[in-house]
């Protein structure tokens, strides 16, 4: 494939992206639905006016990357602090339940492996995914109805940013127990010894970060660094200690979250993000979504995807919420709002399909889920709260 093709079907996928993008903000689904479906549309297994190749793929694995670090970037590290140990316990449960739920789920439908086999991991990566939360689908509902500051909005926001960090750290865990040479004790190693470096020497990058950010505030050197950065800790990640690369970029965001300027390096990172690489990264899912093989086994699985995917966040977080003295109202509220999936999904989606852990079939299961839940969570928070005031 030559350049010129190659710039044709960039022009394609920003363009047609950006239009599913707007037609989904226009009937209030997700954006990024709109670009995957877009997606799908040019790619092969619908018109075929886009071709999957390895220049998109790597477009596609920058886009990821870069979200991730934006992700970390809007972490607020105080906002973790303020509420305590229960988004913390809530989180956990919100990221076990599902786990075990999506676990039990492609375990029963095909079949059960001992621990540590190809078809064990590929049935727990099935419930890595279901592990994400959507933390700005929650706090976009949250806030349109005016619930976000109350102890109940808190916690939820709180717990599903915890949920992502815990969820990532599990996505690790298990990409690590892909390769054969790796025990359960050496993924454990790597992944502690990874986070151990990332906090130590977070912790002295965040202190020359702040000597910058003073000195040169608002200045665009700043992200440019931050973004050198994000890039360097994909690459030790991945390449030192065997982990997925979103893991590293996601670290790097977390560690310069606290700056001053961290909503500067975000906007300027996002440009790049929300211009070009984003949207070949969406458009890319959809690329790689196959319908060939969507016969009566993966329409089942979708629909107990979807079931799980749902119910096992609001039992979870649900019971958890119970047991941190929240009223049984308040614990339906915080299950409903942990159970929106979005971008992160997708990403853990898209690197177990890099990893050959997940079958590209399954792409329109995640997508689905996706959608189901960010309608349903608004609509069933407005009638859970309906009658009460604001701010509780």
């Amino acid at each position: 494939m030559d350049k010129i093709d190659i710039f044709m079907q960039l022009a394609i996928i920003i363009v047609v992206a950006e239009v599913g993008a707007l037609l989904a903000k226009m009937i209030k689904v997700p954006q990024v639905a709109g670009q995957i479906v877009a997606g799908l549309l040019i790619g092969p297994s619908v018109l075929g006016i886009v071709q999957k190749n390895s220049f998109l793929d790597m477009m596609a694995e920058i886009g990821v990357v870069l979200l991730m670090f934006s992700a970390g970037l809007e972490t607020n590290i105080q906002d973790l602090k303020k509420t305590g140990l229960k988004s913390f316990f809530i989180a956990c449960a919100g990221v076990f339940v599902p786990l075990l739920g999506g676990l039990l789920l492609n375990s029963c439908l095909y079949g059960f492996a001992g621990i540590g086999s190809e078809q064990f991991i590929k049935n727990l990566f099935v419930g890595v995914i279901l592990t994400a939360t959507s933390v700005s689908i929650t706090v976009q509902s949250l806030r349109e109805m005016g619930r976000l500051q109350g102890e109940v909005g808190t916690t939820i926001l709180n717990a599903a940013i915890i949920d992502d960090v815990i969820g990532i750290m599990v996505l690790t865990f298990v990409i690590g127990m892909k390769n054969p040479e790796n025990n359960i004790l050496n993924v454990a190693l790597s992944t502690a010894g990874f986070f151990a470096v990332a906090v130590l020497g977070g912790f002295v990058i965040y202190r020359v970060f702040k000597m910058f950010d003073m000195r040169y505030e608002h200045h665009r050197r700043i992200p440019i660094l931050g973004l050198g950065l994000c890039f360097a800790f994909s690459f030790i990640a991945e390449e030192i200690f065997g982990i997925a690369d979103i893991t590293g970029a996601y670290m790097a965001g977390i560690i310069l979250c606290s700056l001053k300027d961290a909503d500067y390096i975000a906007r300027r990172t996002d440009i790049s993000s929300y211009m070009i690489f984003g949207p070949v990264f969406f458009s890319s899912i959809g690329l790689n979504t196959r319908l060939d093989g969507f016969g009566s086994s993966l329409l089942l699985f979708t629909a107990g995807f979807v079931a799980v995917g749902l119910l096992t966040k609001i039992i979870g977080c649900g019971l958890m919420a119970r047991l941190c003295k929240f009223k049984w109202n308040d614990c339906l509220k915080i299950g409903i709002g942990m159970m929106t999936r979005g971008e992160v999904a997708l990403i853990v989606a898209q690197k177990g399909m890099n990893e050959g852990i997940l079958d590209s079939r399954f792409f329109a299961a995640v997508i689905v889920l996706i959608i189901f839940s960010s309608i349903l969570t608004p609509v069933l928070l407005k009638i859970l709260y309906k009658g009460e005031p604001e701010g509780v």
